[in-house]
């Protein structure tokens, strides 16, 4: 069990669960949460990999992004049930239109960025930290690995990149992401973002699981769940992140 961290960022205070890496010290990760907030499925994610041995930040971005923590884990909780799941769209929609607003995406990047210092700066994470974010975090992930050279490697789950070949080029280090086949809202666009990524000469990997949508990585919505994938997702990164992080 981790425990909770105060943060300034964009002139707001923010908190973060930190948890501690057990056996071998690996480096340390920046844990970007999901739209729904720092739940603790993302809490638990950050557990994981500290027992894996690294030291993992979870912040809660939700005050900085504008958003309401409450409404939204109220509406997370009803998408995962099929009989809410149509009412409780435009609802999402609805609750999430602040992160239309410049001002916001500001203000997100400097607590992520604040986390990074943080980590960073430590005994642990000195030169070897990385970002790993899920769908909002996976947004996230790819902005940090685009503003701060210091990365030492992102892993965004099923994140938009939405970056010319000229700022994708800020990327300094090896990107692994991860997508669902079904999700094609990202996979669409995938081919385009492959090339953009190879003009800009960054390291990008990535894997696309059939058989699998967004948020397949999350275990607590059991109609996105999808275990396998999850699985082997999970491998993956922690592969990536101890060739990377040395």
């Amino acid at each position: 069990m981790g425990n909770m961290i105060d943060f300034t960022a964009a002139g707001q205070s923010f908190q973060a669960y930190r948890a501690e890496p057990t056996g071998q010290v690996r480096g340390a990760v920046v844990v970007i949460h999901e739209i729904w907030g720092l739940n603790t499925h993302i809490q638990d994610i950050a557990d994981r990999f500290a027992a894996a041995g690294y030291l993992a930040v979870a912040p809660d971005l939700m005050g900085l992004a504008g958003l309401d923590a409450t409404l939204l884990a109220e509406l997370g909780a009803d998408r995962s049930d099929p009989a809410k799941l149509s009412a409780a769209q435009p609802k999402i929609r609805a609750a999430t239109e602040p992160l239309r607003s410049p001002e916001k995406a500001v203000a997100i990047e400097a607590g992520t960025a604040t986390v990074f210092a943080y980590l960073q700066a430590s005994a642990e994470g000195a030169g070897r930290t990385a970002v790993v974010g899920y769908c909002f975090g996976g947004t996230y992930s790819f902005a940090l690995a685009v503003s701060e050279p210091r990365l030492a490697a992102a892993v965004p789950f099923y994140g938009h990149a939405k970056y010319s070949v000229e700022e994708l080029a800020g990327i300094a280090c090896p990107v692994l992401a991860f997508y669902g086949e079904e999700d094609h809202a990202l996979t669409d666009d995938l081919p385009d973002l492959i090339a953009r990524m190879q003009e800009a000469n960054v390291d990008f990997r990535y894997t696309v699981f059939t058989g699998a949508g967004h948020a397949f990585f999350n275990d607590t919505n059991p109609l996105s769940y999808r275990a396998e994938p999850a699985r082997i997702a999970w491998e993956e990164t922690l592969e990536f992140l101890g060739k990377e992080l040395v």
